[in-house]
């Protein structure tokens, strides 16, 4: 299957948390652990179980881009550094290196671009929330 969403990491189930209506995913991966809510139903139509093989696509409008130190809910934060900055007209695609090598695109605003001062060598972190993250089997 061939999908437009940029960010697309193989890896395996590490555990499923389900609850009563939602399950919380988290799948190993080389970019390091990341974690999806999906529907009970979803895991069980998918066949999910630890150990299995899926992968976690993000799609890059998705993806925020942070620099410096804060906490957040977010589940998924994942540190590197800026690699690529495309500026267009309005908004920018962001690349990001994470520390397993692995490229994480994000596309966000130019402004944002400029107020961070996103420029190739920045560290800078990727951060989706686990509700942004779908799962394919």
């Amino acid at each position: 299957m061939k999908l437009s969403a940029r960010n697309q990491f193989p890896g395996k189930v590490e555990t499923i948390l389900e609850g009563a209506v939602n399950t919380i995913v988290t799948l190993k991966t080389d970019v390091g652990n990341i974690s999806a809510t999906i529907s009970v139903a979803a895991v069980k139509e998918l066949g999910l179980a630890v150990g299995k093989d899926a992968t976690a696509i993000i799609k890059a409008t998705e993806v925020l881009i942070g620099t410096g130190d804060f906490k957040l809910s977010a589940r998924n934060q994942i540190s590197g550094e800026i690699t690529a900055v495309q500026e267009g007209a309005v908004n920018a695609i962001v690349t990001l290196k994470a520390a397993g090598g692995s490229l994480i695109t994000s596309t966000i605003s130019l402004a944002a671009v400029k107020e961070l001062g996103l420029a190739p060598g920045v560290k800078a972190v990727a951060i989706v929330k686990a509700t942004s993250v779908i799962i394919a089997a």
